[in-house]
């Protein structure tokens, strides 16, 4: 079958299309992403705007006119912190909805960290033993920790990458206080869930996901995307370590010119790796393998178990009506 998937999160509405089958690998057919940045189009009082509104529905229909060119039988479509937060969020689905006859699902936090979690389990196998898993995105920090494919424990941080640059980092580059303040903040709000994650016992991988963590790893010298998914990429902490002032002190464009750092990713990179940096250090991790597969797999995989286990029961009902 041919699963569409729509990520609308803080940054970027993304369709990934995949051929899959219970017990087959997702095979990405079609991928398409648009730069929405919905989160910059927060009113004061925590509403999405007017402007904002428009954009994600263009941005909607244009993704569900893609999934069916592209021979979509099934659209699985979430939003993510963006939407959650807002006061207006339920008005704003509604409003998609209507003009597009999609309807985004929001996520949890905690539902991002555990579906986040069930894709790098399926990656790695169970040969990887307990994972620790973190995901920076552009509203939160998700990290789950555990042996089996749900975590044993998972949160979200407000975190992200967007919502510290928007919020704290304004400035290009941001000055020094901004960014010590930032650096304090993110890491009081990491150290106080440390304890949640070591009383999941000690990892046998730390792993990271989504985009951010894999423009620090290309920063930092993992190898480019074009060699492909399966090339082992790690992010090591004394790498990332000596980045962080350097971001912190250039411009915009200059980091644009960074290899792993597109000119729209530019502007939050230094927010990652401040969030990267006090996670590797309040959480004792030295190197984290780098993951292809993230929420949107995570996604595709919890539905095609709903698949088989639907049809395990189906089958078991029609053995059961064989026998009379």
């Amino acid at each position: 079958m041919r699963l569409g998937v729509l990520d609308v999160g803080s940054n970027t509405v993304h369709l990934l299309v995949v051929d899959a089958h219970p017990g087959a690998h997702p095979l990405p057919a079609h991928s398409t992403r648009r730069l929405l940045r919905l989160a910059e189009h927060l009113t004061p009082e925590g509403a999405i705007d007017v402007a904002g509104v428009d954009a994600l529905t263009d941005a909607v229909a244009a993704a569900a006119a893609a999934a069916e060119d592209a021979g979509v039988t099934e659209m699985l479509a979430f939003a993510t912190s963006a939407v959650r937060e807002a006061v207006n969020g339920e008005e704003v689905l509604d409003h998609v909805e209507r003009a597009t006859g999609v309807r985004l699902q929001v996520l949890p936090g905690t539902a991002e960290a555990d579906l986040t979690f069930l894709a790098v389990r399926r990656w790695f196998g169970w040969s990887a033993g307990r994972l620790l898993v973190l995901d920076i995105g552009g509203g939160s920090l998700e990290v789950a920790a555990g042996l089996d494919e749900a975590p044993d424990v998972s949160f979200s941080l407000p975190l992200g990458a967007g919502r510290l640059t928007r919020d704290r980092l304004a400035g290009d580059p941001p000055s020094p206080e901004a960014v010590r303040d930032v650096r304090r903040s993110v890491r009081q709000q990491v150290a106080a869930r440390v304890r949640d994650v070591t009383r999941a016992g000690t990892p046998d991988r730390v792993v990271v996901t989504s985009k951010t963590f894999r423009s620090l790893a290309r920063l930092t010298g993992a190898a480019p995307a074009e060699e492909g998914p399966a090339v082992r990429r790690v992010l090591r902490r004394d790498d990332l370590a000596p980045w962080v002032p350097k971001l912190a002190g250039m411009t915009f464009r200059q980091r644009a010119e960074l290899p792993g750092v597109s000119v729209e990713r530019a502007p939050q990179v230094l927010a990652g790796a401040l969030v990267a940096e006090a996670a590797f250090e309040l959480l004792g991790v030295e190197e984290a393998l780098v993951c292809p597969w993230a929420l949107r797999e995570g996604v595709i995989l919890r539905r095609l178990d709903a698949i088989t286990a639907a049809g395990a029961v189906d089958g078991a009902h029609g053995g059961v009506g064989t026998g009379n």
